[in-house]
């Protein structure tokens, strides 16, 4: 899904981010399996589990939608096989779910193939330069657009824990960005995915969107369309499709999100709790890596050099390979009622959203905000600061979902 884009504004260039930072950065996060803290097993776990490749290719022949999820969309006036059989593509106002409560995913096998996957795109947000403008005082100046580096392939030896958002809204497939991220509550087995509001409710005036997964390590070896064209799931989907039986995200998006971002852009985050549509071992285990989650907070001042991961889909990309931006961040807010977000400089587009922002503490890497709102000349990059609230919304998801 695309981030959220504010109309350009005139721009004021910041200096301040050094080739020695960002050069440190790349060093402290390397995001493999070792230095994010894997499941502690065998190197195996390092490698794209074959099991779950096959998983994906399944045509869901002969799938039932299991008897709680059918309860609970009866309880909507929703039919199980119905919705199974494209119910789901009826968004009416009022079918279209949106309490916290509410959310439904039943597994769909063979949803997700890779090509349907390819035609996801990014949804359109934009911001008036009015709202941008209110900023001005409370923002840091703007910073220098820092060019996206495209990662290195293998992804799953170079930023194992870094995946892709599927999901259908009105407008069709669409595409975000995750991590996988460590459970406190259940360690080394995590089912656990960070990503944005936006990528999984559409804010106050709508819902949520459906047939939610994770696709880890999308697209591994970084291959171009032309080369995708025949690709079997396994190249494509290397851990397989791991479906989300939760979701949560923030009052703060459901009540405030909107097509520009709105009053929520402060509160745009998201955890899943995602299962595989076949298959015992968790996430964690399977991928071989997971990062804890900083909810410390830091200032924009306090926070040193940040890199942002994700898959852009918009032009001048299309959401097959996997980049990255390393600069310092700044201050920003759309309104002085906000709170402040992070800034960073950054030229990736929509589909990048819910991209995991990292940093190094101590040496180890770690989670500290997302992909959720930029200009529509795409120079930089904003995410929420991830403070109480959201660590509330992270121990419950795993205090209540994760040892499912």
């Amino acid at each position: 899904m695309r981030s959220t884009r504010t109309s350009a504004t005139a721009p004021h260039r910041r200096g301040r981010r050094t080739v020695l930072a960002a050069a440190g950065l790349v060093a402290a996060l390397a995001l493999t399996a070792t230095a994010c803290g894997g499941s502690g097993e065998d190197e195996a776990n390092d490698k794209p589990d074959a099991t779950a490749s096959r998983a994906a290719e399944s045509d869901g022949g002969g799938f039932r939608i299991p008897s709680d999820i059918a309860d609970k969309l009866k309880e909507h006036g929703i039919d199980a096989d119905k919705w199974k059989d494209g119910g789901w593509k009826d968004w009416d106002r009022d079918k279209w779910l949106s309490e916290a409560k509410d959310f439904v995913n039943p597994v769909i096998e063979g949803h997700w193939k890779p090509e349907r996957m390819r035609s996801a795109e990014e949804a359109e947000k934009t911001v008036s330069t009015k709202d941008a403008a209110a900023s001005q005082g409370i923002s840091d100046p703007e910073p220098a657009p820092v060019r996206a580096e495209a990662e290195k392939t293998p992804y799953h030896d170079n930023a194992a824990p870094v995946g892709k958002v599927f999901f259908d809204s009105p407008e069709g497939p669409s595409v975000c960005s995750g991590t996988v991220v460590k459970d406190v509550n259940h360690p080394g087995r995590s089912n656990l995915v960070w990503t944005a509001g936006h990528c999984v409710h559409a804010g106050g005036n709508g819902g949520w969107y459906r047939n939610l997964v994770f696709v880890p390590a999308y697209n591994d070896l970084g291959k171009s369309e032309a080369d995708l064209a025949g690709a079997s799931a396994s190249e494509v989907a290397p851990y397989g499709n791991w479906w989300a039986d939760w979701a949560s995200t923030s009052n703060g998006w459901i009540q405030g999100g909107s097509e520009s971002g709105g009053d929520g852009a402060p509160y745009d985050y998201a955890v899943l709790h995602v299962k595989p549509e076949q298959g015992a071992k968790s996430l964690e285990e399977t991928v071989g890596a997971a990062l804890d989650v900083d909810f410390s907070a830091p200032s924009a001042a306090e926070a040193g050099s940040m890199g942002a991961w994700g898959y852009p889909a918009a032009p001048p990309y299309n959401g097959l390979q996997m980049f990255k931006c390393l600069d310092a961040p700044g201050r920003f807010s759309l309104s002085p009622n906000l709170p402040t977000m992070y800034r960073i400089g950054c030229t990736m587009t929509g589909g990048s959203s819910g991209g995991g922002w990292f940093r190094a503490v101590d040496g180890k890497t770690v989670l500290v905000s997302n992909t959720s709102i930029g200009p529509t000349d795409n120079t930089w990059l904003a995410g929420p600061q991830l403070g109480e609230d959201a660590e509330k919304l992270y121990q419950n998801m795993s205090r209540t979902y994760g040892g499912q």
